[in-house]
C-alpha cells in the first residue's frame, strides 16, 4: 500500500512538472494578442514592403504636424519680439513645407488618406498662442512647441528603428532632420522651460501608438490632401555630409597646376636674361 501511494506521488509530481514546462509554450504560441500577434494583425502588405500600424500612425501624425506647426510658425514671424523667435518661426515654414510635400508623396504611392485639419489639441495650442502678445508669446511659442517637437522625435525614431516599408523610412529620415533643426532653433531662444519638458515626459510617459486593426487593403481613392503654403524664406539645414565638388577646370581647383605653370614662366624668364648677357 505505501509503494503504491509513493508511486502515486511520483507519477503525479511528474505530470504537474510537465504540465509546468508545455502550458507556457502553447499558451504563447497559441494566444491572441501578443506583440508579434498584433503587429501580423495590423500590418498590410505593399510593393514597398509591410506597412505596420505604427507606420500608418507615424505618416499620420507627419501630416497634423505640418497642420498646425506651419500656421504657428507663420505666426511667430509676425509676432516674435526676438530675431530668435522670428527665425524659429521661419524654419518651421520651410521645414514642414518641405516635410507636407513628402507626406502627402508617401501617402499616394501607398494610398492611404490623410488628415486636413489639426487634432482638437493642436488647434487648442494655436487658440493659446493667438491669445498671447508680447513676451508672454515668446515664450508660450517656444515651450508649446519644443514640448510637441520632442514627443514627434521619439516615434520618428522608433519608426526608423523598426519599420520595414522603404518609404517610411526615407520619410522618417527627413522628419529626423527637419524635426532635430526645429528642436535646436526652438532651444536657441533661450526660453525653453527643459525643467518643465522633464517633468512633463515623467509624469505622462510615452504616448501609445495608435493600435486599430489593419485596413483590409489600401483605399482605391483617397481624398487628395491640401497642401500648405509654400515659403522660400529659409533653407533646410545641410546633409550630414556632402558630395566633393566637381572639377571645374580652373586655377583654383588646380593650385598645382598653377604652381608649375608659374615656375615655367620663371625658368623662361631667367634663360632669357641669360642670353642676353652673353650677347652683352
Amino acid at each position: 500500500m505505501r509503494s503504491i501511494n509513493g508511486t502515486g506521488l511520483i507519477v503525479a509530481g511528474l505530470t504537474a512538472t510537465l504540465v509546468a514546462l508545455i502550458f507556457p509554450i502553447w499558451s504563447y504560441a497559441d494566444r491572441s494578442g501578443t506583440g508579434l500577434d498584433t503587429l501580423n494583425a495590423q500590418t498590410v502588405s505593399t510593393r514597398y514592403g509591410p506597412l505596420s500600424a505604427l507606420d500608418r500612425d507615424f505618416i499620420t501624425k507627419v501630416r497634423l504636424a505640418g497642420l498646425w506647426e506651419l500656421p504657428a510658425g507663420q505666426q511667430a514671424e509676425e509676432r516674435g519680439t526676438t530675431k530668435a523667435v522670428q527665425t524659429a518661426g521661419e524654419h518651421l515654414i520651410e521645414g514642414h513645407t518641405f516635410l507636407d510635400a513628402r507626406v502627402r508623396e508617401v501617402a499616394a504611392q501607398l494610398s492611404l488618406e490623410l488628415p486636413n485639419q489639426p487634432n482638437a489639441q493642436q488647434r487648442a495650442w494655436l487658440t493659446e498662442l493667438s491669445a498671447a502678445r508680447g513676451n508672454e508669446y515668446d515664450t508660450l511659442f517656444a515651450n508649446i512647441l519644443r514640448r510637441a517637437h520632442g514627443k514627434v522625435f521619439s516615434v520618428v525614431a522608433q519608426v526608423r528603428a523598426t519599420t520595414r516599408n522603404s518609404l517610411v523610412r526615407d520619410l522618417a529620415d527627413d522628419a529626423n532632420t527637419t524635426v532635430l533643426d526645429h528642436i535646436t532653433v526652438l532651444e536657441d531662444t533661450g526660453l525653453v522651460d527643459f525643467d518643465a519638458i522633464a517633468r512633463d515626459a515623467a509624469t505622462t510617459g510615452p504616448q501609445p501608438v495608435t493600435s486599430s486593426p489593419a485596413p483590409p487593403g489600401p483605399a482605391r481613392s483617397p481624398s487628395p490632401p491640401v497642401p500648405v503654403t509654400p515659403s522660400d524664406s529659409f533653407s533646410l539645414p545641410p546633409a550630414a555630409s556632402r558630395p566633393k565638388p566637381a572639377d571645374t577646370g580652373d586655377e583654383s581647383a588646380h593650385p598645382g597646376k598653377s604652381k608649375d605653370d608659374k615656375d615655367d614662366k620663371r625658368e623662361e624668364k631667367d634663360t632669357e636674361e641669360k642670353e642676353k648677357e652673353k650677347d652683352e
